[in-house]
């Protein structure tokens, strides 16, 4: 078989467009606000990890511009070379401050933060356990990192302490998602913290769809419940409630030291660009002075899962702004998101192998900048398009 041969044989994307139900590549052509312009149309939009509304925010974009004028446009190399400007310092100190850590390392993306940490921290003959619901890219850092990795059934306590009572805790790092960003239910951190603890084993947290979200002005999962100190380490990204692109690490100032100098995906890529660093250091001001955010983003999820049970849509365990409706099959859930573009509603489809075969969902997302009265128009679409093709 050659290397084209699989090329050749992949239709599904294209069996989609025929069929007129592909949903993906969709080009937007406005900022990411509570509507978007697209396909010439303006729509509602439920599909974006703008959690705070921060995107287009001014004090954002005129951070941005500022550093554009004085920085340029790139850095020309990697962090660990020429890459490392003050703002990334800076942004490095605000970082560990909002998530209550000693220090924090900054990474072009979220995905190179997760990938970074544990592919430096896990090696051969240790262990990484993850819960099978865990981002890819916590799968692909494990993946990375050339150490024993094992499973834990989604939120199961019993199995988590099975499955760490047979490994070697001094050798082990546990990964699992602050909030699991396809469903939406928060991690039980203080038991699996307590788990840890009981075999001797350190926690990373994953709090990409958590910072923002969570905790005392968004300060995270770790600190909603109160285990910041015993966490390990905490690992975020800039392109949910931060409103731009790049990810961090947080923990003491010698796990730090320990990740900056050893992590690949810091050593041989390219810094974050000034323009996206500085917008990050804004959005976290915003952020923190502009409290009402946090407050309608709550708001707002509690007027839509209201909406959304009342109607008889399956929305999961969904504790969070990431509210699954669950569809079923893959093209039932196809179909929805092109009704709902029809009638104004921009959603997202979640199809196997990102959740299992038979659990297609729609994942819908909340901003705080969402009015009441575009969530129940929204509602209102979605209603009628799940009634009419058979979802309630």
């Amino acid at each position: 078989m050659g290397l084209l041969d699989k090329v050749q044989r992949f239709q599904t994307a294209r069996q989609l467009m025929d069929a007129g139900l592909y949903n993906y590549f969709r080009p937007i052509e406005s900022a990411q606000e509570n509507t978007v312009r697209y396909n010439g149309r303006e729509v509602i939009m439920l599909g974006s990890n703008n959690y705070l509304g921060l995107t287009n925010h001014p004090k954002v974009k005129d951070a941005a511009i500022a550093a554009l004028g004085k920085y340029g446009s790139g850095c020309a190399g990697s962090r660990f070379l020429n890459g490392t400007l003050d703002v990334h310092v800076e942004l490095e100190e605000k970082l560990a401050s909002l998530v209550g850590k000693e220090k924090a390392l900054v990474f072009s993306t979220g995905f190179f933060a997760n990938q970074g940490t544990i592919s430096t921290m896990v090696g051969r003959n240790e262990t990484v356990v993850v819960d099978r619901t865990d981002h890819a890219s916590i799968i692909d850092g494990c993946r990375m990192s050339f150490g024993n990795v094992r499973k834990y059934r989604h939120q199961d306590m019993e199995h988590l302490d099975y499955v760490l009572s047979k490994e070697k805790g001094a050798d082990t790092l546990v990964v699992v998602d602050g909030v699991f960003s396809m469903e939406g239910d928060i991690a039980r951190v203080p038991e699996i913290l307590e788990l840890c603890q009981k075999h001797g084993a350190l926690l990373m947290v994953d709090d990409a769809h958590g910072v923002g979200v969570m905790g005392d002005h968004g300060r995270g999962t770790c600190n909603h419940f109160g285990v910041t100190e015993d966490v390990h380490m905490i690992v975020g990204t800039f392109s949910k409630s931060l409103a731009s692109v790049g990810g961090f690490v947080a923990s003491d100032a010698d796990t730090i030291h320990y990740i900056q100098h050893l992590a690949r995906v810091m050593i041989f890529s390219a810094s974050p660009p000034p323009a996206s660093v500085a917008s990050v250091s804004a959005a976290i001001d915003v952020m923190l002075e502009e409290e009402w955010r946090h407050q309608a983003l709550w708001r707002n999820t509690d007027i839509m899962m209201d909406r959304l049970r009342s109607a008889g849509f399956d929305t999961g365990p969904s504790e969070t702004p990431i509210i699954p409706v669950v569809i079923g099959g893959d093209e039932a859930a196809y179909r929805m998101c092109v009704r709902c573009w029809e009638e104004g509603v921009f959603v997202n489809p979640i199809v196997s192998p990102a959740v299992e075969p038979g659990n297609a969902l729609l994942r819908l997302s909340l901003m705080a900048t969402h009015t009441e009265d575009e969530i129940h128009k929204s509602m209102d679409i979605l209603t009628s398009v799940g009634k009419e093709l058979g979802v309630v």
